[in-house]
């Protein structure tokens, strides 16, 4: 007996579990089965050939998607004087110093969903990195949020925009979110595309074999599609 609904059984009707689906038909499927009265999330697993127990193997980064990721995300920065102001003049939610940490620090609050610091404040979020660090919310030079002061504005603004950030786990799947139901198929394809020309560029050096494995994509209530891989590298490609 299926533990899925019915909503679930019927998407998963119509896709064959054993083809890889080109990449745009992939997300038209996905599409397809998301019926419900909300926008789900679409997102994306990718299988790649890395030992992320090995540290030159572990792949992380962030890439803006020429749509965005489809939902508000709320920012904070930590930044004083002309950074500050150039942070809140760029859209930031919260900004602030010693303030904003003792915030966190005393209360927990952690009402936000990415936060960027400039270089000289890292000092003092690092006191709550035990916070923040848990949450995926520390601020980190790798992700391209720990900035110079005269590009924190840019970067809040690619933040605002529909920047992701992501990070292979332990299995060496990566798991990322791409979009949202209310977009097109073709919207959806050019933000996979853009994220994974940024994957593949950051292939470690010491990654043997077949690096980009397999890739599912799925809606938050929907059965997973299974993309044709050597489409999508080829596609990703074209990009960099």
């Amino acid at each position: 007996m299926s533990r899925h609904g019915k909503r679930y059984n019927k998407a998963k009707e119509g896709i064959d579990s054993l083809t890889r689906y080109a990449v745009h038909d992939a997300l038209k499927l996905v599409l397809e089965g998301s019926t419900t009265k909300f926008d789900e999330s679409v997102d994306v697993a990718v299988r790649l050939g890395v030992n992320p127990r090995k540290a030159d193997q572990l792949v992380r980064g962030a890439c803006s998607l020429p749509h965005g990721t489809g939902k508000t995300v709320r920012v904070v920065v930590f930044a004083d004087g002309d950074a500050a102001t150039a942070a809140q003049e760029a859209g930031a939610d919260f900004v602030g110093g010693d303030d904003l940490v003792k915030k966190i620090q005393e209360e927990g609050w952690t009402d936000f969903d990415k936060a960027i610091a400039v270089r000289s404040m890292m000092a003092k979020v690092g006191r709550i990195g035990r916070i923040l660090g848990p949450r995926g919310l520390m601020p980190n030079p790798k992700t391209g949020t720990v900035v110079a002061a005269d590009k924190v504005a840019a970067v809040v603004k690619e933040v605002k925009g529909g920047r992701v950030d992501f990070r292979v786990e332990k299995a060496g799947i990566l798991h990322c979110q791409f979009g949202k139901s209310n977009m097109t198929a073709e919207q959806l394809s050019e933000n996979l595309i853009a994220l994974m020309s940024t994957i593949v560029r950051l292939k470690p050096s010491t990654s043997k074999g077949i690096y980009v494995k397999d890739v599912s994509v799925s809606s938050t209530m929907g059965p997973g599609v299974r993309i044709d891989t050597s489409e999508l590298v080829r596609l990703s490609g074209q990009l960099r």
